[in-house]
């Protein structure tokens, strides 16, 4: 009974081992992507925010200045706009990874409960035929 018992025990750990390694992958992959994902983005910028600073600090009179500003704003705005879709995929990127974690964890209580009910039918025959020569 205890060597039964242990079986099932170190089946399920191995069972949970596994797919806790699974989801460890999964949130890894996920976190490396979205790092790179982020320090491509900041790259980006900074050398965009750098060459417009550079051509601000060729400036010498209020002429060049002028023509300055919508460059300035239009740095600006790709900052920004770049920012926001980051964000999006970093998000959208997330939340593939977080689904992939839930179907792992769905199909982990689904066999286990498979497991369980068969465990439970099998105690119940094996109670049934113990019953049966009892009651005669």
């Amino acid at each position: 009974m205890y060597q039964q018992f242990n079986e099932q025990f170190a089946a399920a750990t191995r069972q949970f081992a596994d797919t806790a390694a699974q989801v460890n992958r999964l949130a890894l992959d996920n976190a490396e992507a979205v790092f790179g994902l982020q320090i491509a983005a900041i790259e980006d910028r900074v050398n965009a925010t750098f060459a417009f600073f550079g051509e601000a600090a060729e400036a010498r009179d209020f002429d060049a200045l002028k023509t300055l500003f919508p460059k300035g704003v239009q740095v600006a705005r790709e900052n920004v706009e770049r920012a926001v879709s980051t964000g999006q995929e970093a998000f959208g990127r997330t939340l593939k990874t977080n689904e992939a974690i839930a179907e792992l964890a769905k199909s982990q209580v689904e066999t286990a409960a498979k497991a369980t009910q068969a465990n439970v039918e099998k105690a119940t025959k094996a109670a049934a035929k113990a019953a049966a020569p009892a009651a005669k």
